[in-house]
């Protein structure tokens, strides 16, 4: 990646997250990346492909926690625990306002448009993800689970950025031991 390249979509990632996506214009991600707009579309043909970059970035990243946890804990109720608490440190972290696929959903409403897509694409895999973690714990309804799990997620996103961060995290989590504890039951 080029330097201009990666001042670009570091300098529009910090804005689109802190001020929203259509509030956020190219000629202030222009000034603010110190660059020139033919230096922008040489990297970046719209808008809306800078957009999906800088989703398809934080979709990376969160897959490579997924990843690293994976490599570090063996006990599958555990590293849905270890993913929970990473999702917690992320709602409390300073800057937090909330979740960027559900910003992005939000300002993208038309299931069709290239952002919404890629909001989807993530969405899909983080299920797919969790419901494969809760199917490795052996007992019944992953399905169920992870799609619970994924509710629970959301709306601490939504909250965490709303009210005080702390006791969000702890009704998430105190959530997420009661679908583990509840699913223990069903063996």
């Amino acid at each position: 990646m080029s330097e201009a390249r990666d001042r670009l979509l570091s300098t529009a990632s910090r804005l689109f997250y802190t001020e929203g996506l259509h509030s956020v214009g190219v000629d202030r991600v222009i000034a603010e990346a110190q660059v020139t707009r033919a230096t922008l579309y040489r990297h970046f043909r719209s808008k809306d492909e800078l957009v999906v970059t800088y989703l398809t970035q934080a979709d990376e990243a969160i897959r490579a926690r997924v990843d690293d946890a994976r490599a570090g804990v063996e006990d599958p109720d555990d590293l849905i625990r270890t993913i929970g608490r990473s999702i917690a440190a992320d709602i409390q972290s300073e800057g937090f306002r909330g979740c960027a696929f559900l910003n992005a959903a939000a300002e993208y409403p038309d299931p069709a448009h290239m952002v919404h897509q890629a909001v989807l694409e993530h969405r899909r895999w983080f299920l797919a993800t969790v419901t494969e973690l809760f199917s490795q714990t052996g007992k019944p309804d992953s399905e169920f689970a992870g799609r619970h799990f994924v509710m629970l997620r959301d709306g601490a996103m939504a909250a965490g950025c709303l009210t005080a961060p702390g006791p969000v995290c702890e009704t998430f989590l105190r959530g997420l031991e009661g679908l583990l504890a509840y699913r223990s039951g069903l063996r």
